[in-house]
């Protein structure tokens, strides 16, 4: 297959026109004696990435069925998000568990690729918690989450901790090399913070959400990582959990080699408003906002990646190009996985978004085959 004419999404983050052969399920040099696809008037990006994900079309990751993975992972790559890594919630081990095993067992050749899993929890702080279920908290445990390595086939790739538990900074020394650590969830102050991304912490989760804010005499988490150049930062980008200007602010701060667009969405994701479970707690869905019914706390998205790079580019002044990065090409890094995907490079999966000059999808292909 050749993709002919369109605005090609660069590995040096910007837009150039192109053409883009395609051979079997991988971007090519050339496509010889192929399909042609006229695709003017249109900008190709690579497949989006999203990272931080607990479900969507009424299903969670933490506590579903092979058939709620399928319509997940199908839902997630009509959408343009061609690969994903299912984000656990603070849950017992046993449920951990068999949710662990259940995503590892998951293959789909019309779904979106499960690049990894991201336990977030259950090493967080009670007082900054959020929606996830403090019942369910528990001290920093490593061999717990060997445990869980195991049972998923080592598809664990990011763990959420927030660093002023108690075993936390033994536990990020324990895991270095083997899963990244995210500070997360947490009070931690500046030097606190500092200390976990010198033992090895190289992550913020959902950044602004879930930790002190960013004060001129008490930076915080977001002052320590801004100070840690190897440190990214993953962002909410759905007009709800973070101000347009502090999206801006953050690109500034950081630039747009260390921000991840997440959707952080919920199982209410693709879903009409109404009630809906997270981890045990009510969750009151209306329009993009969700909420706990009990104390109206933010609690997750519902606004899928492709939508929250729309909301990027449309409502908040972000550039596409950047907004591309850190939704597909920074999430690839993040995840050790940029030499097979995150970008429109010969020789890595061809999962590529053709978006009409509005944003709206005019084509997706998922490992070299269109699927819509």
């Amino acid at each position: 297959m050749l993709i002919k004419h369109a605005k090609v999404f660069q590995e040096n983050g910007k837009f150039a026109p192109g053409d883009i052969p395609i051979s079997g399920q991988f971007f090519a040099d050339t496509a010889p004696d192929c399909d042609v696809i006229d695709a003017a008037g249109c900008y190709a990006i690579p497949g989006l990435i999203d990272l931080h994900i607990h479900g969507c079309v009424g299903h969670d990751f933490s506590a579903t069925d092979a058939q709620g993975l399928r319509d997940m992972a199908r839902y997630l790559a009509a959408n343009g998000i061609t690969a994903i890594c299912p984000t656990l919630l603070t849950l017992p081990e046993d449920q951990l568990t068999a949710a662990c095993r259940q995503i590892a067992a998951h293959a789909d050749p019309k779904g979106a690729a499960f690049a990894g899993i991201y336990l977030e929890g259950p090493f967080l702080s009670p007082k900054k918690c959020g929606a996830q279920n403090p019942a369910y908290i528990q001290p920093p445990d490593a061999e717990l989450v060997r445990r869980l390595q195991a049972e998923a086939w080592d598809m664990v790739k990011l763990l959420a901790i927030a660093p002023e538990m108690d075993g936390a900074l033994e536990l990020i020394d324990a895991l270095g090399g083997e899963i990244a650590c995210s500070v997360a969830h947490t009070e931690a102050n500046y030097e606190l913070a500092q200390t976990a991304f010198a033992h090895g912490a190289r992550q913020v989760t959902h950044l602004f959400n879930a930790m002190p804010g960013l004060h001129h005499r008490d930076p915080g988490v977001i002052g320590a990582a801004l100070d840690t150049p190897d440190c990214r930062a993953e962002l909410i980008c759905d007009g709800v959990h973070v101000h347009p200007s502090a999206v801006r602010a953050a690109l500034r701060m950081f630039g747009d080699d260390r921000i991840i667009f997440i959707s952080d969405n919920m199982a209410a994701t693709g879903m009409a408003d109404g009630i809906y479970d997270l981890g045990g707690l009510a969750v009151q869905v209306r329009g993009r906002q969700a909420c706990l019914a009990e104390n109206n706390t933010i609690a997750g998205s519902v606004v899928n990646l492709m939508d929250c790079l729309r909301t990027a580019v449309t409502e908040m002044d972000i550039p596409l190009a950047t907004a591309v990065k850190c939704a597909s090409v920074n999430p690839a890094k993040a995840l050790g996985l940029f030499h097979q995907r995150g970008s429109i490079t010969p020789g890595k999966y061809a999962d590529l978004v053709l978006l009409n000059e509005d944003l709206s999808i005019r084509a997706v292909f998922l490992r070299g085959e269109r699927i819509g």
